[in-house]
């Protein structure tokens, strides 16, 4: 793998299917860290999917108080860890989590931004918030995988910022993540490739 290679992936222009960049600091740190082109294309993914919801949430919760650019970073590296546990790049475990915070704080990233590699699937901690429910839901529904738990939470912090009965707030979710679901085959394919245009 070259460099230029990771830094294409996470920078430049997709078509099929079209995701938002990396954030640039993103994708230099994935270059710094070696990071296999898989696991770029995912955060890719990832952090497109994070967009699209926090997009919809200001648009209809612009009363729901959150951090958009800690959502949009936390969705970004969620998985660095996996650089540290290459067998869960393409299989399942749970050492990434808890792991990918260091090399995060190592390279200068605050400990509030460095949380969401452990906490994007431990929506059930005490102390998790809305940032870290949004990157969770953004990992899941990327692929077009649904998980009740998490989107009650989710809904329950919508309902109680908004005043708005849960079904109503689950109703309006629920066509969000529909419609963001329907693109999961592209960025599934593209996430295959690890390639900026498979």
């Amino acid at each position: 793998m070259t460099t230029v290679n990771v830094l294409s992936i996470g920078l430049d222009d997709t078509h099929e299917p079209p995701l938002r960049p990396l954030p640039r600091a993103v994708a230099e740190l994935l270059q710094r860290l070696d990071a296999p082109p898989r696991l770029v294309a995912h955060l890719r993914a990832v952090h497109d999917v994070a967009r699209q919801l926090v997009d919809r949430l200001e648009q209809q919760h612009p009363e729901l108080p959150f951090a958009r650019g800690a959502v949009l970073y936390g969705a970004a590296t969620h998985d660095i860890g996996k650089i540290l546990h290459p067998a869960e790049l393409s299989g399942p475990g749970a050492e990434h989590e808890e792991a990918g915070r260091e090399p995060l704080v190592e390279h200068g990233v605050s400990a509030e931004l460095a949380r969401f590699a452990a906490t994007h699937a431990s929506w059930n901690a005490p102390g998790v918030g809305i940032e870290d429910l949004i990157v969770g839901l953004a990992d899941k529904v990327w692929k077009n995988k649904r998980v009740p738990d998490l989107e009650d939470r989710v809904v329950a912090e919508l309902s109680r910022a908004g005043g708005r009965p849960a079904w109503e707030e689950y109703m309006h979710l629920d066509e969000v993540l529909t419609r963001i679901g329907d693109g999961a085959d592209e960025r599934l394919a593209y996430q295959t490739a690890g390639r900026a245009d498979p």
